[in-house]
């Protein structure tokens, strides 16, 4: 799978793991940056990846920041991009399988490695139910 990966310097440990462990799973990664943990401003980097989703250019996306908030609320303003700050496998399960979310949010404050592994794990291993759910999405993907 292609995944776009993103973050500020609150997320940059935290993605750099998870980048590690999407590699070695076999998944192609787009590093859209940062690439240290000096300061710097979320939105420019959630919005790329954000875009790479929006754009087809990847699956996926993984994005973090300090609460994974703010990357989150960059990302749902990027259209067709259906984000989740997710903080436990179940959420990132049902965001999946019911909202068809395409980008995941993560903590890089709160956050373990593991526990954002799980998360991750997850994310992409739900399918989109479809079915009514599918409805809800197409009121949700009509452009701003």
């Amino acid at each position: 799978m292609r995944i776009a990966v993103g973050s500020d310097h609150a997320g940059f440990h935290l993605k750099e793991h998870v980048k590690a462990t999407l590699v070695e799973a076999g998944h192609e990664v787009l590093d859209v940056g940062t690439a240290t943990a000096d300061s710097v401003d979320y939105p420019s980097y959630a919005r790329e990846a954000a875009e790479l989703v929006a754009s087809g250019g990847a699956e996926v996306g993984v994005i973090a920041c300090g609460s994974g908030v703010g990357v989150s609320i960059v990302a749902n303003k990027v259209g067709g991009v259906r984000a989740v700050n997710a903080h436990d496998p179940a959420e990132a399960e049902m965001s999946r399988r019911h909202n068809d979310a395409n980008v995941v949010t993560l903590s890089g404050a709160r956050l373990k490695p593991e526990q954002a592994d799980a998360i991750v794990a997850t994310f992409l291993a739900t399918d989109f139910e479809g079915g009514r759910h599918a409805r809800r999405v197409g009121q949700i993907d009509t452009p701003a």
